[in-house]
């Protein structure tokens, strides 16, 4: 979910290939009903039947309607997934290997489950490239009984080149190819936490709000280009991440076309310098023209942050301008590092703005990011996280 490669909790799971397929087919003549135990592809009439890993095949139908309020998973894999909180849960993005298990106790739930997309930006500029890329989405899809697709490029993109035009082509064409194709499918874009060219992504936002169902807004990696003091920083301090939203909404972007995303996983700091205030001094890391980054430290999830904060040589600590918790620690050979982090009460904060601007809704990098050992202060560590997401209390 980042435009640098190797990320922590992504790191730790290799994506599944999607570009898999056919061509789209065309009108058929209507073929038989299904054998017990098959679906016919959805929205398409004579597509061939499917085998339904469900053991009740309506469970392999896509889910239809939209809830009021969206929660937003990304599951990179494994099965953590079957301890998350399925009364919130309205979208799952499989980011890790196909589960069918996960898509039938998905649907048990009303719960959509959505293929992840990317595709190199050069090859898009062709429309029979596209066509023919969407096309096997949209197979993929049926043949895995999954309910759309979320798009997830980052990639570098220079406003008003080909690339420009060709992108919220890709993304107008895709949702008109789902929403054709299966009923009730959904398709989103993954967009960074601010529309100004955050990491040279130059892309036509409101363009691409328009062309799908919504946008996921990144809210982390908020340091991925630092311009300032090259110094430890939130991933997502709140100030910053609010300015983010004023400017999607200042473009007219439609509320209801925003989704927050928050992360549950922070950055590792080692410092070159750990002044007795707390300012962690770092090495210059350059990342898409910015002077430092955020590479010059390391993804950690929720789940090791909350092993180490408390044998810390500072305990949790809280700073008040970004509205964030972070500790320090020294490592085996000595060096000072700082971690900073979110955590429920940051989290909740961000949440109340989602719920106060009438946002369509919050979701999360990643699902597997926590602790579901069952260990009692981990269980309670975990529901904490999730109860932050809910915007009503």
């Amino acid at each position: 979910m980042s435009g640098r490669p190797a990320l922590g909790c992504l790191g730790m799971v290799l994506a599944c290939a999607l570009l898999l397929g056919q061509p789209r087919a065309g009108l058929a003549a209507p073929s038989p009903q299904p054998a017990p135990g098959q679906v016919a592809a959805p929205g398409q009439v004579g597509a061939p039947a499917q085998p339904c890993p469900c053991e009740e095949p309506e469970l392999c139908r896509p889910v239809r309607g939209r809830r009021d309020f969206e929660v937003f998973v990304f599951d990179v894999g494994g099965k953590a997934w079957k301890n998350y909180d399925w009364s919130q849960i309205t979208t799952v993005a499989a980011f890790g290997k196909y589960d069918p298990e996960l898509l039938c106790f998905a649907h048990s739930k009303g719960s959509r489950v959505v293929l992840k997309g990317d595709v190199p930006l050069k090859d898009i500029v062709e429309p029979t490239f596209r066509e023919a890329w969407i096309a096997k989405q949209v197979k993929l899809a049926k043949k895995q009984h999954m309910d759309g697709i979320n798009i997830d490029i980052e990639q570098e993109v220079g406003e008003s080149s080909p690339e420009y035009y060709a992108l919220t082509a890709l993304v107008k064409e895709t949702t008109e190819a789902f929403h054709r194709e299966i009923e009730g499918s959904q398709v989103t874009f993954d967009v960074a936490w601010s529309p100004k060219c955050i990491d040279k992504r130059c892309y036509n936002y409101s363009g691409i709000a328009e062309s799908c169902d919504f946008l996921f807004v990144m809210s982390y990696d908020e340091q991925s280009q630092i311009w300032t003091e090259c110094v430890a920083a939130a991933n997502a301090p709140y100030n910053q991440t609010l300015m983010g939203y004023e400017s999607y909404l200042k473009m007219n972007i439609d509320p209801k076309k925003l989704v927050m995303g928050v992360p549950w996983y922070g950055y590792d700091y080692r410092c070159l310098n750990l002044s007795e205030d707390h300012v962690c001094t770092l090495p210059k890391v350059p990342f898409r023209g910015a002077p430092c980054s955020d590479a010059a430290g390391r993804q950690v999830t929720y789940k090791a942050i909350m092993d180490q904060v408390n044998s810390s040589i500072s305990g949790s600590l809280w700073n008040t301008q970004q509205q964030a918790p972070y500790y320090n620690y020294k490592d085996a050979d000595g060096h000072f590092h700082q971690v900073w982090y979110d955590n429920p009460k940051s989290i909740s904060l961000k949440a109340a703005f989602v719920r106060d601007h009438g946002l369509r809704g919050i979701g999360m990098w990643n699902g597997n990011c926590l602790d579901y050992s069952g260990d009692v202060v981990a269980k309670e560590q975990t529901e904490d996280m999730w109860r932050a997401l809910k915007v009503n209390g």
